[in-house]
């Protein structure tokens, strides 16, 4: 079996107030509709410790701050790319 990419995403009150949910919003619609489940685990998680940079999103355990909607795509394509 394939090791899944995981995807954690902040859901402490700064990085939610930086609009992470957009960004949890548009992973899961993306998810769902390149037919990813297998491939990808979407969670949430508490504060990563560095507010002032978010919103920020963990891909298998590599830290990615400033995230949008469009570079969360990005990133996530890039290690679907790696496989």
């Amino acid at each position: 079996m394939e090791d899944k990419i995981n995807v954690t995403i902040c859901l402490g009150s700064s990085c939610f107030s930086r609009k992470n949910r957009d960004v949890v919003s548009v992973l899961q619609e993306y998810i769902t509709d390149k037919n990813l489940k297998t491939k990808i685990t979407l969670k949430g998680g508490h504060c990563f410790g560095h507010c002032k940079k978010g919103p920020i999103m963990l891909v298998n355990g590599q830290e990615f701050i400033e995230i949008n909607p469009s570079k969360a795509i990005a990133i996530i394509e890039s290690f679907l790319m790696e496989e």
